[in-house]
């Protein structure tokens, strides 16, 4: 049965952006938890027709976890950029390279590779030894670092920016001269499985939550935006100052700026001499910044988007939880779009409803991964799927699209990867799958219809207090998979084990579908089958010819409870459908001359893999 036969006989379903909004209590966190904490302190001075750059940097990094670290790591992720990288090779021998690099990395000359070189490196103020290992610095310590102890790291490193970009980069596509992101050596992350010093190979990142001072001294002509607060508007000027005042006069020809970001895993910067930069004042309190080329083509556009930013500001706030930091940048650069702390990375010369689309997606990073900081190497469909879901929500509204699907294509890029033969477990680390393509539908699509088919399974407005619990609770920490799952079991009273397991650690798929309907004494037997092996709760909805309907819900036995009615009409529950029956039956008390229809899952919010078995229709 099509959408259009349906929403004519007047079915209705809403999402969560119609329920309540009502707050929920959260539970304390574990007195067991623990992560580590960094503080760094850098002086960088580029050269921008060189593009090379030298810093400093002094790293104060406290050990919370119960084990002695005898060895560190820290990330050079520039390295990346050189011809025999890893990033150069798997993207030479994927069968299916990212267009954005292809094989340009193995034709970088030597004044155009990126490279990340550390020159000198001391705890507390003794020198160690270090091993660069592609995107890795292996570290021996001096003195081993026991639980609760804090050491310093001083460091003096130096870098080129490559000319590739890949996320990255200078002199990007549309002219933007430095997308300064993943640029100075980042201390890896080591939390209760380890440490995390995965080689940079083309993925996602995972950091260590502190505290960033930041000099960037560059050419006085040149823009900056980026992570953090501004602490010498009265010397740059640009933009940060109010309207009206003018910055004291550079002496030479370059500029120190000095940004303060407190409580972030990352820090990120974009630059150019054109840059034009807007701020826009939002109701919570939290300053937009746009940069962006003077370019003529693009500025009408560029002033569009901040008011449509606000709005979507507006929109995370109140349906996730408030942005906690004082401002936010959107700024050019990059190739693509690209998340970073209190700011991204995007490429500006779009349509406007693409420029709206990246930023909305962009900024709800800022809460599915800058705030809540899951691991994205090995849970990328927990920052990108949950980001895909609510920035597609927000779209809906702020953009009038009034589709009463939001989620569908998500549902239909899943359908086609689970049909094709090469899923892989959304398990499997963000760098090692097969397939580019299974990649970006796994944690993208896939990911987004995680949280749209447990709002199915749990109900719609469950899902809302789940988000927003698992907000308040897990923010500026690293939750897990099996965090949002025991936020939803606490939020709605079930068990969702089966679902965690079946969608994340398996390929396993949902098919389910009406093997047959008769008449037995003047009422209809509806018999139904699982053909997948994933479980499901079953919605089935009756339509008469009177253009009366009625609605069926068969639970999960291993949910051990069921959700509210999510349709304005009259429901019946039956008894639970254990997992290993195949089959399953129920009775409508009405002769089957009377039914117009019978559809499993009226909503589409049950990614079933075969729709075609899904509906009776009277001949």
């Amino acid at each position: 049965m099509n959408r259009f036969f349906i929403t004519a006989l007047g079915l209705s379903i809403f999402f969560f952006t119609n329920a309540y909004a009502t707050k929920v209590e959260t539970q304390p966190n574990s007195t067991s938890y623990w992560q580590q904490h960094v503080d760094y302190k850098m002086e960088v001075e580029m050269n921008v027709k060189t593009f090379q750059y030298k810093g400093t940097q002094k790293l104060k990094y406290t050990n919370n976890s119960p084990d002695t670290l005898k060895t560190i790591f820290y990330h050079l992720f520039f390295n990346a950029f050189q011809p025999g990288s890893e990033m150069d090779v798997r993207s030479r021998t994927i069968q299916d390279p990212d267009r954005r690099v292809r094989d340009r990395i193995s034709k970088l000359s030597s004044s155009e590779i990126g490279y990340l070189r550390v020159d000198e490196l001391k705890q507390n103020g003794k020198a160690i030894t270090f091993n660069e290992d592609g995107t890795v610095l292996e570290v021996e310590l001096e003195k081993p670092i026991l639980p609760g102890e804090t050491v310093t790291f001083d460091m003096a490193f130096n870098g080129q920016v490559p000319q590739q970009i890949r996320r990255s980069g200078r002199n990007n596509a549309e002219g933007v001269a430095l997308s300064m992101t993943q640029w100075y050596p980042k201390m890896a992350e080591y939390d209760f499985e380890g440490w995390h010093a995965d080689p940079y190979i083309g993925r996602e990142f995972h950091g260590v939550w502190g505290d960033f001072d930041v000099k960037i001294t560059i050419d006085k002509d040149y823009v900056i935006g980026g992570t953090g607060y501004l602490q010498n508007p009265e010397e740059i000027g640009h933009g940060y100052l109010p309207e009206g005042e003018k910055p004291k006069k550079a002496k030479g020809k370059t500029l120190t700026w000095h940004f303060v970001a407190p409580n972030v895993h990352d820090f990120a910067w974009g630059a150019d001499p054109d840059f034009i930069h807007d701020t826009l004042e939002t109701p919570s309190g939290t300053t937009l910044h746009f940069f962006y080329k003077d370019k003529e083509s693009i500025k009408e556009n560029w002033k569009k988007l901040q008011p449509k930013t606000a709005e979507i500001l507006a929109f995370f706030n109140k349906y996730v939880g408030k942005y906690p930091y004082k401002q936010y940048s959107i700024i050019q650069g990059g190739d693509g779009g690209m998340e970073y702390a209190m700011c991204t990375l995007i490429t500006g010369e779009r349509k406007f409803g693409s420029l709206v689309g990246v930023t909305a997606h962009e900024f709800a990073h800022s809460w599915f991964q800058h705030v809540l900081a899951t691991n994205e190497s090995k849970h990328e469909w927990m920052d990108e799927g949950f980001t895909s879901f609510i920035s597609d929500l927000a779209m809906n509204e702020v953009m009038g699209q009034n589709n009463p699907n939001p989620f569908k294509g998500a549902y239909k890029g899943y359908i086609s990867l689970a049909t094709s033969g090469m899923e892989q477990p959304m398990t499997t680390h963000a760098d090692r799958y097969v397939f580019n393509r299974a990649y970006g539908i796994s944690a993208y699509s896939k990911g987004e219809v995680f949280l749209a088919q447990l709002g199915y399974v749990i109900g719609q407005g469950n899902l809302l207090k789940t988000l927003q619990k698992y907000y308040s609770d897990f923010k500026f920490k690293h939750p897990t998979p099996n965090d949002i799952k025991r936020t939803a079991e606490k939020v709605s009273g079930m068990q969702l084990g089966w679902y965690l397991t079946d969608w994340t650690q398996t390929t396993n798929t949902i098919d389910y579908g009406i093997t047959s309907v008769s008449e037995e004494n003047g009422k209809t037997k509806v018999e139904m089958e699982r053909i997948g092996l994933m479980p499901m709760p079953i919605d089935v909805m009756v339509f008469y010819n009177d253009g009366s309907m009625e609605y069926f819900y068969a639970p999960l036995r291993m949910m051990h409870g069921e959700k509210m009615n999510p349709f304005e009409v009259e429901r019946t529950v039956l008894p639970d459908w254990p997992w290993a029956f195949p089959t399953y039956d129920f009775t409508i008390d009405a002769p089957k001359s009377n039914i117009k229809a019978i559809v499993i899952d009226p909503s589409e919010l049950m990614a079933d893999i075969d729709r075609s078995n899904n509906t009776y229709q009277a001949e």
